[in-house]
């Protein structure tokens, strides 16, 4: 099969598009021929050597950790999906996704929405879930009360912004200029303007502030949290890991880190809001595979507005 390996740490040009082996399967996994995929930030960290106490140095390594297509085979302990089932998921920790077969744990696969496109639906699963997991299992999201999400215009705001209305709360959503009219598309209730104004001044307070894209801190934060406000962010950093451990322990506002867990049932669930109308996917650029090298490289200048959705193979 054709896939985009990496034989060691670099710039996008260690990207090579080339023939390996097939991925053998295990009893829990899916054999899926990958019609689409995604790139993530984290593709990209990982490609630069930035998560190498995570990824050690065994290469070659396949990248990609979303995809969408179709089941080849199943693993003799996979029940809920049979070959031919058109499904999306997150490969999980090792990646893989950049290629044209890839395995797939059945617990972290669903059924693909009926109203998405193959590079639609591979644009959910890390950000959407991200989205979902932050508002959700650590912000205890309620109707009625208000998030701020700063980054609303990128992979993870996007879906932020929507989750969070479907779950009956007032937004407000902070991203630039020419980013405006999209995000109310997206259905925020209030937009704040980066390149205007400093969310952390504002007089307003909020029950849920997600950073999204990880540019502001806790402490910078904490004059627009109620006083028993949740902050998550989604990077991982050794200032925000002593805050989050310190505020376990204090009464009053929280800072939380989110790392997303690919499930099936929050998978099922983006599904259902999806098929309803309350969740779509925003693709910026679509590139093939073999041009995985300009997609990381685009997604490197961080002016993305929603998803870089990869084609992979024959529909």
């Amino acid at each position: 099969m054709k896939a985009v390996v990496i034989r060691r740490y670099g710039s996008p040009e260690v990207l090579q598009y080339e023939e390996v082996e097939p991925p053998k399967i295990k009893p829990n996994e899916l054999l899926v021929k990958v019609h689409a995929s995604c790139v993530n930030p984290v593709d990209w960290k990982i490609r630069k050597g930035m998560l190498k106490f995570i990824t050690g140095n065994k290469f070659p390594m396949i990248l990609g950790f979303d995809l969408s297509g179709e089941v080849v085979e199943v693993g003799s302990q996979v029940t809920r999906f049979k070959p031919g089932d058109a499904i999306y998921g997150n490969v999980g920790l090792l990646g893989g996704a950049y290629a044209e077969l890839a395995a797939i744990p059945e617990k972290s696969t669903a059924l693909k929405p009926i109203n998405m496109s193959y590079e639609e639906a591979a644009s959910l699963p890390v950000t959407a879930l991200t989205a979902l997991q932050s508002l959700r299992d650590l912000g205890n999201i309620q109707p009625g009360q208000s998030v701020l999400v700063n980054g609303a215009s990128g992979g993870v705001g996007i879906f932020a912004v929507q989750i969070a209305k479907a779950l009956g709360v007032q937004v407000t959503a902070v991203c630039s200029t020419k980013n405006i009219e999209l995000v109310k598309s997206l259905g925020a209730d209030r937009i704040i303007d980066y390149t205007q104004q400093d969310f952390t001044q504002d007089s307003a307070q909020y029950d849920i502030v997600l950073d999204a894209v990880a540019k502001q801190s806790f402490s910078s934060c904490r004059k627009v949290l109620k006083p028993n406000g949740i902050y998550v962010t989604t990077l991982p950093s050794i200032e925000s890991l002593v805050q989050s451990i310190l505020t376990t322990f204090i009464p009053g506002q929280k800072a939380k880190i989110i790392l997303e867990t690919p499930k099936s049932q929050d998978l099922v669930y983006l599904k259902e809001l999806i098929e309803a109308g309350k969740i779509r996917s925003v693709i910026d650029r679509t590139y093939p595979l073999q041009q995985l090298a300009a997609a990381h490289a685009y997604s490197e200048t961080e002016r993305a507005v929603g998803k870089i959705a990869i084609t992979v193979g024959s529909k």
